[in-house]
């Protein structure tokens, strides 16, 4: 099983101020995204990648006001945007509040993480169309729509069709620009921190830092403004 960083995830109230957030702090406007209709969100993207992580990109991502969720739809939306205390925290401003990491094997990356008696989340199939194409990925969501360790514990996300053959040649990075932007690393404190890095270790997921400490998710990315960290800060 291969895991490895996906992208940071920063949900703002609005789309327009998630883009303005990003001008005025990283100093670069996002690349377009798209809509995710299950979800009733829409996004934004910025290329960050690296050697090191060489799939990463950053999610600018808010709640889709003229959308409606299918009536079908099963539980709350991702990444906690339903939640009263992030949506009190990102009406301030926008805020990193979670990453995602991808596998190549979902099926043994959710047992894994059951093992650790922690429960992922169904995963759910999703897609949106881009220029390139339609993109197809699998990503965990639990029914409740909760992060689990303040956000510090990645959803999983597996790009393209189950039995795709080539699973990555639709991944965002590949229609992304390059940005300016570098991921330079990830850090996280817990106050359950060694439960957190055993199931990081039961992933296989490696280059994250992890201390004790109030629970916080720290990226810090090289920008033209410079060294910018952004942080969770509990939420």
């Amino acid at each position: 099983m291969k895991t490895q960083i996906d992208h940071l995830v920063v949900v703002a109230k609005t789309l327009e101020l998630g883009v303005q957030w990003c001008e005025a702090t990283l100093g670069v406007t996002p690349g377009p995204g798209g809509e995710h209709a299950q979800f009733g969100t829409h996004n934004r993207l910025i290329k960050i990648a690296t050697p090191a992580y060489p799939l990463a990109y950053l999610e600018i991502i808010a709640i889709n006001p003229t959308a409606s969720r299918p009536a079908n739809a099963v539980g709350k939306r991702w990444f906690d945007m339903d939640d009263a205390a992030l949506q009190a925290a990102v009406a301030k401003q926008p805020r990193l509040v979670h990453f995602v990491v991808n596998t190549d094997d979902m099926q043994a990356a959710r047992i894994a993480l059951k093992r650790q008696d922690i429960e992922p989340g169904l995963a759910v199939h999703a897609s949106r169309h881009t220029r390139k194409g339609v993109l197809q990925w699998q990503v965990t969501v639990r029914e409740d729509g909760q992060r689990l360790f303040n956000g510090a514990l990645p959803s999983l996300i597996q790009w393209g069709k189950p039995d795709a053959e080539e699973p990555l040649r639709l991944h965002p990075r590949n229609s992304l620009p390059r940005s300016g932007i570098s991921l330079q690393s990830i850090a996280v404190t817990h106050p359950t921190a060694s439960k957190l890095q055993a199931a990081y270790d039961a992933l296989g997921l490696t280059g994250i830092a992890v201390e004790e400490g109030p629970a916080n998710l720290i990226a810090t990315l090289k920008t033209p403004k410079g060294l910018v960290q952004l942080e969770s800060q509990g939420v």
